[in-house]
């Protein structure tokens, strides 16, 4: 199975790191280590999350940010990486999209 991470996931990420990087440096590399490695635990655990809005959440165990992602012909398709401090009326309609 592969993972494949969309455009919009990987701005969601950038968008983490640099928000991270001005609180503290280098805590912007150890939260795209920490995501990454959240991403890579779906090579066993994908489909093992609850659903929401159609897609898979898995939430981050370091951050509070949840990985939204579907399943689809032996590929795994990470769509948005999104922190859970937003408005949920915001998450929602991100995901619509």
């Amino acid at each position: 199975m592969k993972i494949k991470i969309l455009d919009e996931a990987e701005d969601d990420i950038a968008k983490g790191m640099f928000f991270y990087e001005r609180q503290k440096e280098n805590l912007g590399n150890y939260f795209l280590d920490s995501i990454m490695s959240d991403i890579e635990s779906l090579y066993i655990y994908a489909k093992v999350h609850i659903k929401v809005n159609g897609y898979y959440r898995l939430l981050s165990k370091r951050f509070p940010f949840s990985i939204y992602y579907k399943v689809k012909n032996e590929c795994i398709y990470v769509y948005a990486v999104l922190d859970c401090r937003k408005n949920p009326t915001w998450i929602d309609q991100r995901l619509k999209k």
